[in-house]
């Protein structure tokens, strides 16, 4: 595991070392056991390439990185892990290669040098690479297949710049950096910003499944080398109970590939379904001594499932290490957070996953985690709102009109009150009223509130904005069919929300504290089988994830499978009624949104105000314009 950086020239310019090596030292949370780098000048163009890295296959000086070919013609950076590199390097063996170390990086590079882009599609893991080949001058930038690795890049008149995070890209290239306006509203919205978009209207970021291919005349589009609706359709004649059994075992046979490790590995166990299962089938593979992980909070008991994750731990005699802490230690993890992030986050459920993180890397240096089941297997309540609106909508016209929704619309709206959250779910709800299933599912995952759309200065950009994402959830999932429009649904946060949003986040949160985080869930097989699957197996009755708890009914006890999902979350909206508010007013200012183009200071207010007064709970979108703003402070010196 590593952070990446480089730059590569077009215009005879020589690469700048120094630039090279600032960059390094930004992403050195990232890899603080070796820093490298290499440059090299021709009459075709130069390069520079950097790597810090976390060394956790063969930890050798042997497997630094950058990585050269024996011969000196091809060179590599690589971030991430590949969990079949020992079949791949039996192939390659086999094919005439020779290695020298017992890592992964080597058999990446063999394998780009033997296989090119073809390459990609052999690797199992998680991966953002960027591979050089020195005689012609070209080369490629590539990321996994499911975005669990990040990497940006920019290109202009000099050439092309790449990092694993744009506080180290923004170190290789000029000062001329510029907001996306599109970028802050997505982010205002969504609290996330989707590729290929960034923060920066000159920094891009590559999307999961695709290469960008470079050469000496340029650089090229980004190319797509795999589609997750593509996949093996082995399990769609399967019956329920069959298509159960099939399920479990892809995802053992996932957490078995990666336990590969010369480091201590441990797993994260909130006490949810999903974490559950991975340590389910960790203790299988390694034995009861696995260590695992779990935040409690001592103050906040509605947030708190310790007493799940110490029943889980119980249950399969884990080495479990819990981590109590208090609102004062929350709030005091919040500046340190925001202070690191080199781009904008609009998650504040990354507060929760960098102390979790700080804390397990005491102990391992790897852990694996549940991501992506949620976006598999229907875990989201948006998902199951389809059924419930319909259900709605089969009541009288006169009762819905003249009676529920004033009653929804006129009550207080907050997360602390089970009454509030109930009325505060009923008015998202209601945002689907009339609307066909992507337009739904669009105005569902929105973190913004129409009556807070204030806060944006432009309200027909908003609504291009919107329109704008329903046709690219339509596009972005054609290939899937229309017969099930649900797993067309889930297709779509699978490509686009879970990169944007919650890798992101655990990348970016784990990373600050040097500890590599694993996801089974998105091992191809077990996405191949979960998106054959009909959307039936997933959802059904109301019932989330339901393949996933009847598959493991009588492995994991049943108060944790019957137990209704809860998010991995801090009380944030409460902090800013309270002990967050001067920080919050302190950051968010008329002359800090006015920079931005788009923002409303005077809705900033407005919101603010209800938020307070409970007539709105809106703790999502003033932390996302928190971050925003403590960003512009803290990063971006364009004003």
């Amino acid at each position: 595991m590593c952070g990446i950086c480089g730059v590569v020239r077009f215009n005879g310019d020589s690469v700048d070392l120094a630039r090279l090596d600032r960059a390094c030292a930004e992403l050195k949370h990232r890899g603080p056991d070796h820093t490298g780098t290499w440059t090299d000048a021709s009459p075709r163009g130069s390069v520079g390439l950097g790597a810090v890295r976390l060394a956790v296959l063969d930890p050798t000086p042997a497997a630094n990185q950058p990585a050269h070919a024996e011969d000196g013609r091809f060179h590599l950076v690589f971030n991430g892990e590949i969990y079949n590199f020992r079949e791949l390097r039996r192939t390659l063996i086999a094919e005439g290669a020779a290695f020298v170390t017992d890592g992964d990086t080597e058999v990446v590079l063999a394998a780009c040098v033997r296989w090119g882009v073809d390459a990609l599609d052999r690797f199992n893991g998680m991966w953002a690479l960027a591979f050089y080949d020195g005689r012609s001058h070209c080369g490629f930038l590539a990321r996994d297949r499911f975005g669990i690795k990040p990497l940006l890049y920019r290109v202009d008149k000099s050439g092309l710049s790449f990092a694993s995070e744009l506080r180290g890209l923004t170190c290789l290239a000029d000062d001329d950096w510029s907001i996306n306006q599109t970028a802050v509203r997505e982010h205002v919205q969504f609290g996330y910003i989707a590729h290929p978009r960034t923060v920066f209207a000159e920094a891009c970021r590559l999307p999961p499944a695709h290469y960008l291919t470079f050469d000496a005349s340029g650089v090229g589009e980004p190319n797509r080398y795999y589609r997750p609706a593509a996949a093996d359709d082995s399990t769609s004649t399967m019956g329920y109970g069959e298509a159960c059994a099939d399920m479990r075992r892809r995802i053992a046979d996932a957490v078995v590939a990666r336990r590969v490790s010369d480091v201590p590995i441990g797993a994260f166990l909130s006490g949810g379904l999903d974490s559950s299962i991975i340590v389910c089938h960790l203790v299988e593979a390694i034995g009861p001594d696995v260590k695992t992980f779990s935040l409690g909070y001592t103050d906040q008991k509605a947030y708190d499932e310790s007493d799940y994750a110490a029943l889980v731990a119980s249950h399969f005699g884990t080495d479990h290490h819990e981590l109590r802490v208090t609102d004062r230690e929350v709030i005091a993890a919040v500046p340190r957070v925001l202070d690191h992030l080199g781009e904008p986050v609009g998650d504040s459920s990354i507060i929760p996953t960098s102390l979790i993180s700080a804390f397990a890397r005491k102990e391992v240096t790897v852990v694996l985690g549940g991501d992506g089941s949620d976006e598999l297997f229907g875990g989201y309540w948006r998902y199951v709102g389809h059924q419930a609106l319909a259900a709605y909508a089969r009541l009288p016209g006169w009762l819905r009109r003249l009676a529920i929704e004033p009653l929804v619309r006129s009550g207080g709206s907050s997360k602390s009150s089970p009454t509030r959250d109930k009325f505060r779910q009923f008015r998202k709800l209601l945002r689907g009223l009339g609307s066909d299933a992507f337009e739904r599912h669009v105005a569902w995952s929105r973190i913004l509130a129409p009556e807070a759309e204030g806060v944006l200065s432009d309200a027909k950009a908003v609504a291009g904005d919107m329109r704008g994402l329903v046709e690219r959830a339509r596009a972005m999932t054609a290939d899937a069919g229309d017969e099930d429009v649900m797993n067309r649904i889930l297709a779509f946060d699978l490509q686009h929300s879970l990169p944007a949003d919650m890798l992101q986040k655990v990348d970016l949160a784990s990373m600050m504290h040097s500890l590599e985080v694993r996801v089974p869930f998105l091992d191809p097989t077990v996405v191949a089988g979960a998106v054959s699957l009909p959307s039936c197996f997933k959802i059904h009755r109301g019932r989330r994830k339901r393949i996933l708890v009847d598959a493991y009914r009588g492995r994991i006890p049943d108060a944790v499978l019957d137990r209704p999902k809860k998010g991995f979350e801090v009380p944030v909206g409460e902090y800013f009624r309270g002990p967050l508010r001067e920080m919050l007013l302190d950051t968010v200012t008329k002359s800090a949104l006015g920079p931005f183009g788009c923002l409303s200071f005077d809705g900033f207010e407005r919101v603010y105000a209800d938020h307070v007064a409970r007539r709105g709970e809106h703790a999502d979108v003033l932390f996302a314009l928190l971050s925003l703003c403590w960003w512009r402070r803290r990063w971006w010196t364009g004003c």
